[in-house]
């Protein structure tokens, strides 16, 4: 399909006399491909990928190394070098080795190591606060949630440039149909004039005639001009849409000329699942993520109400190889450590948690608001579509009916029981009626993406 959208795309481009039909299916892949928007919605996962990267970073292993020397007077007061690696892990201990080598003529007796250095190792464990959750636990989950959110956020973005280009498209097909007719009229009003003066010539017709067939002529002139000026500003808003592989701006072809916009389309939807669908769109997605982003950010700091309860053990070893037995870690060669604090009133620890949860209210108020908007403007879109389908109908047989009474005008005319300004009151009636229903089928394509686009779909490149 790619290949085929290249070739397409570049005989559309680049061949100056083309008489290429760009479809509507061709027009949306190369949107899909090549437009700023598009690839701007791409980057969006990129930028959930790198974020949770980075959270995923709070859980790399640190290897450290410290290194403190006094030398004085040609003594060495003190030579101390430690160095080690610590592990956190998501259960929110932290595991430690670390190595020690010290020495030195007034080093504090507290630091001294066998000459061979000393091997610490062991972790240290939160039971109070942090057991359930911590920062670095609640950066990543947060961070998972915003690449999920990045999705919806790339859909609803795809979504919004699809339905921009959909509208487009199909003006510009409708305006093209519009020329057509017009340009059809000027010709049929020409021929007429021609018709006319030679029958004035003859002496069959009088002179006003004439006149009446020149006007008819002009006016004619002056609204094609018009539709080629639409025709005009329709293309270049399409052109607006086309890049090609380059990121450059791509344009059509002089002769490049959209599908009929009264061409019998099928829709396939479902008005009912559409309704299903609704509840599932990438805005309520958006705040949905929100919403569980500041869940995660409402349990840490219920978690922050804890006291700190923190104990760490280290059993100590000359050589690795030299581990203790498990049943005389608490006996010999070992150190271990109790840290217990919490504020007094807890007021900012309190402070924080309501502040959340009341963001966590807002949030929720936001999203009842948000889908009752979406559900009542899917409801909107649907009624449109389909009374603009009645109207497509009701209108095409007006066209049916137009054609009919020109036609029967025509015979008349012929025979000589009608008029030249019957004729063209019946005819413009019916360029006029075409028109309309050109402008409608258009309408009727562009409020079924509207439809789709309301219910949180978009195009189908398949």
């Amino acid at each position: 399909m790619r290949l085929k959208l290249l070739i397409v795309a570049f005989g559309l481009i680049f061949t100056a006399q083309a008489q290429e039909m760009l479809t509507y299916q061709e027009y949306m892949i190369w949107v899909r491909e090549y437009h700023p928007v598009a690839r701007q919605a791409d980057v969006t996962l990129r930028f959930g990928d790198q974020e949770l990267l980075a959270a995923r970073g709070g859980f790399d292993p640190v290897a450290f190394m410290d290194i403190n020397a006094k030398r004085f007077r040609d003594t060495d007061y003190y030579d101390r070098r430690t160095a080690g690696v610590t592990v956190p892990t998501w259960g929110g201990v932290e595991l430690k080795a670390i190595g020690e080598q010290n020495r030195g003529v007034f080093l504090n007796p507290e630091y001294r190591t066998p000459e061979s250095g000393l091997l610490a190792l062991g972790a240290s464990v939160n039971i109070g606060q942090g057991l359930f959750i911590d920062r670095r636990r609640a950066a990543l989950r947060q961070a998972q949630i915003y690449r999920d959110a990045t999705r919806a956020e790339r859909e609803l973005i795809l979504n919004d440039l699809y339905l921009d280009a959909t509208d487009i498209y199909w003006q510009w097909a409708a305006d093209y149909n519009n020329l057509e007719v017009l340009r059809e009229g000027l010709r049929l009003a020409e021929m007429r004039f021609e018709m006319v003066r030679e029958s004035f010539i003859q002496g069959d017709f009088p002179a006003i005639d004439t006149v009446e067939a020149y006007t008819q002529v002009m006016d004619r002139q002056y609204r094609f001009q018009q539709a080629e000026i639409n025709f005009f500003q329709s293309t270049q808003m399409v052109n607006t849409f086309l890049w090609d592989a380059n990121e450059d701006p791509a344009e059509l072809a002089a002769g490049v000329f959209p599908e009929n916009v009264l061409d019998p389309v099928v829709f396939d939807y479902n008005v009912s699942s559409l309704r299903e669908y609704v509840a599932s769109h990438p805005e309520l997605q958006l705040t949905d993520f929100d919403i569980a982003t500041l869940e995660v950010e409402r349990r840490f700091r219920a978690e922050m109400l804890k006291p700190v309860l923190k104990v760490d053990y280290n059993f100590l070893t000359t050589s690795i190889n030299e581990l203790p037995e498990t049943s005389s870690f608490f006996v010999n060669d070992y150190k271990w450590g109790l840290t217990i604090a919490t504020p007094l009133f807890l007021r900012r620890e309190r402070g924080n948690l309501g502040f959340t949860k009341a963001r966590l209210d807002y949030k929720n108020y936001q999203r009842d608001l948000k889908f009752v908007q979406l559900r009542n403007k899917l409801e909107n879109e649907i009624f449109n579509f389909e009374t603009v389908e009645q109207q497509l109908v009701t209108f095409t047989n007006n066209v049916t009916g137009l054609q009919r009474l020109l036609d029967g005008e025509m015979m008349r005319f012929e025979i000589g029981e009608s008029s030249l300004f019957l004729v063209n009151a019946r005819e413009v009636s019916l360029f006029q009626a075409q028109q309309t229903l050109n402008d409608l089928a258009a309408k009727r394509k562009t409020a079924y993406a509207k439809m789709l686009n309301a219910a949180g779909l978009g195009f189908d490149p398949q």
